[in-house]
């Protein structure tokens, strides 16, 4: 009971927002797909400020709240890529792919160097941040124009700007994964040498 906290209940309620947000979108009731979008995103900011300002950090929320973040954002750019679904604007399968295969490689990649040389923490850079950023306000406004049933340039601003994040902040992130992994190859030499 002491790791269902305010912040980790609204963590569960955003996962749960996910198919609800979908149904939504396939069934053409894009005004509400937007505004249950924006509210999963307002739970999202407002569990990480309770839990700053209340000191109810737990590890359940710290494994659960990227988790329904990564859920919502994948969710979002899947079901606005298909083309079944009858849109205005769809966000295109490149891009899609891009995003995805960048965080399945990063997590693979993470797993693969815990096993190797134990676990170790990985923060999300300033580049990643932004990406996720870029992510869901291109989301954001193919879901507003969609909704107008109007194209609009900021889509296609959106959409170049993601793809540009999604490659610099993937290479950003294998730049500082290559410096851990020389500096633990390095920590390991000097240890055999002095042993």
């Amino acid at each position: 009971m002491g790791n269902l906290t305010v912040p980790n209940q609204l963590t569960i309620l955003r996962i749960f927002l996910v198919p609800v947000f979908v149904l939504l979108l396939v069934y053409g009731y894009l005004g509400w797909a937007l505004i249950v979008f924006l509210t999963a995103g307002a739970t999202d900011a407002l569990d990480g400020l309770i839990a700053r300002r209340a000191g109810q950090r737990t590890a359940l929320g710290a494994w659960l709240d990227p988790m329904a973040d990564k859920l919502l954002l994948v969710t979002a750019f899947v079901v606005l890529t298909l083309p079944g679904v009858p849109l205005t604007n769809h966000i295109p399968l490149w891009l899609t792919i891009c995003v995805i295969s960048r965080d399945v490689v990063i997590v693979g990649v993470v797993a693969a160097v815990s096993l190797a040389i134990g676990p170790r923490t990985f923060r999300p850079s300033v580049l990643g941040k932004a990406a996720t950023a870029t992510f869901i306000v291109t989301s954001i406004i193919v879901m507003y124009f969609n909704y107008r049933r109007e194209s609009s340039v900021l889509i296609d601003i959106g959409v170049w700007l993601s793809l540009a994040l999604t490659v610099v902040s993937a290479a950003d992130y294998f730049v500082k994964l290559r410096a851990l992994l020389r500096e633990e190859g390095g920590a390991g030499g000097s240890k055999a040498a002095g042993g």
